[in-house]
């Protein structure tokens, strides 16, 4: 997988801990977070590091990043708080769209960080809580993707159609059969709807 650089963002609030797989000359970025115990893996095995390695054969660069605060259940405005810390260190690399994708409670926290910071142009919630997430509709005009499994039974994907209801266009959402909370049943799966949407919505790369 490609090589990362562990940052820590300072911030007002405490230091921030990321992984950071930059791509020479890349102008696109995907930010990610985890759920309410954060970490810099993700769900679904670890998918955020074989996704950083996908993006980063796409000329694609990948800043995870981890929750200051760790605890059930998260405070929103707190995570918000760490993932545009992350979209500002960005922003200094020479980043100029930026995607986001969070899993679960992380799911609430990409969804306000793009209503408050215009500079997201794209988000991507994985099995994602409707708690913290009211302004969805304000993600609009930048797409927006909702993947949830038909059997998760801790955040029930009636979840995410609630959001895809309330939200603007461009939005999609996929349900995979036999996907749990985690997703780790259809892995490829999300790997795949993951990566083709933000290559596709962060584009231009070049």
């Amino acid at each position: 997988m490609p090589s990362s650089t562990s940052v820590t963002l300072p911030s007002a609030r405490g230091p921030i801990s990321c992984a950071y797989h930059p791509v020479e000359g890349a102008t696109a970025a995907v930010a990610m977070v985890g759920g309410g115990d954060g970490g810099l893996d993700g769900p679904a095995k670890a998918i955020y590091p074989t996704l950083a390695e996908d993006f980063a054969a796409q000329g694609v660069a990948t800043l995870r990043v981890d929750f200051r605060i760790h605890k059930f259940p998260g405070d929103v405005a707190e995570g918000v708080h760490d993932l545009l810390e992350g979209v500002r260190y960005l922003l200094t690399q020479g980043i100029e769209r930026i995607g986001v994708l969070g899993h679960s409670f992380g799911g609430a926290v990409v969804i306000e960080a793009a209503a408050q910071e215009p500079r997201i142009a794209s988000v991507v919630t994985l099995a994602t809580q409707t708690a913290g997430a009211e302004r969805v509709a304000s993600v609009a005009p930048r797409p927006l993707l909702l993947v949830h499994g038909l059997d998760d039974d801790r955040l029930k994907p009636d979840l995410s159609r609630q959001l895809y209801r309330l939200a603007g266009d461009p939005r999609r959402l996929e349900l995979l059969e036999g996907a749990t909370h985690s997703l780790r049943q259809r892995r490829e799966d999300v790997r795949v709807l993951v990566r083709d949407w933000f290559l596709e919505t962060l584009g231009p790369l070049a």
